[in-house]
């Protein structure tokens, strides 16, 4: 079993070490599941007053909170527990799903196809024509890559992923199983007698830019002409749905079950809760949030907080919502006069 001393973590995190400095921590668990030998994390008041019931050993601290370790026990006390977590959790982190060397004997490769050097393709993964992989990329089983797509160096892909056509995955990235990159978007228009849909060919590309992470099963439509486009350090997790000429900036963050339809534009540093919707053609200005499950139907300005369905500003809704508490009330008085 790997184990760490508490000292070696509370100098991997730069934090302050109180309590005792003889113990040897096995792995990381939350405050109330966490055994004797496990470490926990302690980051508002409210797990504060759990620490005395748990038995984790010890605990990665907000150095804000008036804690103390107890008898035996030890605290590593930083400025923000949840980043210090994060580089405690990669000294734990066990080794990735080997695949290699090279590349898998029932992979498909056609011969256009560039590998850079120290890429692993594995099991069943079909590479077309002129598609390049950069150096020390890793293809796990069953990832497709279409003609003409690039890959950059030291990106993951995991299995289940297609890559269409003309595509291009930065360096650096990471897409989760079953995402769909590159599909077509949903352009229709009622044809002349009003009898059926006309498909209207999707002739665009996607552009995904460096250390881009995608959760799984969601899906990045290719643009109608020019390019849907993701910008560095952009973050997306399971279930979401990017549509036609989108265009997110650096370093955004949209949760689970999200979704954007055609063109629309999230500037640098946006972040988009769980559910939401953002309609076409609509800019979401540079750091800007959208709360879970809001609808945004117009453009937001930078650095707004904006909640609810028409999404409005947040104190605005925070108010009309607390007033609709009152109307069931409002409503028998009305009638009794």
């Amino acid at each position: 079993m790997h184990k760490i001393s508490i000292d070696e973590i509370n100098q991997a995190v730069n934090g302050t070490l109180t309590g005792s400095a003889a113990i040897l921590v096995t792995g990381v668990e939350e405050i109330s599941e966490a055994k004797a030998d496990q470490l926990t994390f302690i980051g508002t008041k409210k797990y504060a007053r759990m620490w005395e019931q748990s038995l984790a050993c010890a605990a990665i601290v907000n150095d804000s909170l008036d804690i103390e370790p107890g008898k035996g026990r030890a605290f590593v006390r930083v400025a923000d527990a949840d980043l210090a977590l994060a580089t405690v959790l990669q000294l734990f982190e066990p080794p990735p799903p080997a695949i290699g060397p090279g590349t898998h004997p029932t992979a498909v490769i056609e011969p256009t196809a560039i590998i850079g050097e120290g890429a692993l393709i594995g099991a069943g993964c079909y590479i077309g024509a002129r598609v390049e992989i950069g150096a020390n990329a890793r293809l796990y089983p069953n990832v497709t890559v279409l003609d003409d797509s690039s890959i950059g160096r030291d990106t993951i892909i995991w299995s289940g992923t297609v890559i269409r056509e003309r595509c291009r995955v930065g360096n650096d990235c990471i897409l989760q199983p079953n995402v769909t990159i590159g599909a077509d978007g949903f352009g229709y228009r009622s044809s002349p007698d009003g009898r059926h849909l006309v498909k209207i060919p999707q002739i665009g590309t996607v552009w995904i830019g460096d250390g881009v992470e995608i959760g799984a099963g969601s899906c990045v439509d290719r643009g109608k002409f020019s390019a849907t486009s993701i910008g560095d350090g952009t973050k997306i997790d399971n279930l979401v749905q990017i549509a036609h000429n989108c265009k997110l900036g650096r370093s955004c963050a949209v949760a689970g079950q999200a979704g954007m339809a055609g063109t629309a534009t999230l500037e640098d540093g946006v972040m988009v809760g769980g559910s939401a919707r953002i309609v076409d053609h609509v800019t979401v200005g540079a750091g800007a949030i959208i709360g879970g499950g809001a609808g945004v139907i117009s453009d937001v300005p930078p650095g707004k907080t904006l909640l609810g369905v028409p999404a409005d500003d947040r104190r605005q809704t925070l108010r009309l919502w607390a007033a609709q508490k009152h109307l069931p009330e409002l409503v028998r008085q009305m009638r009794k006069k």
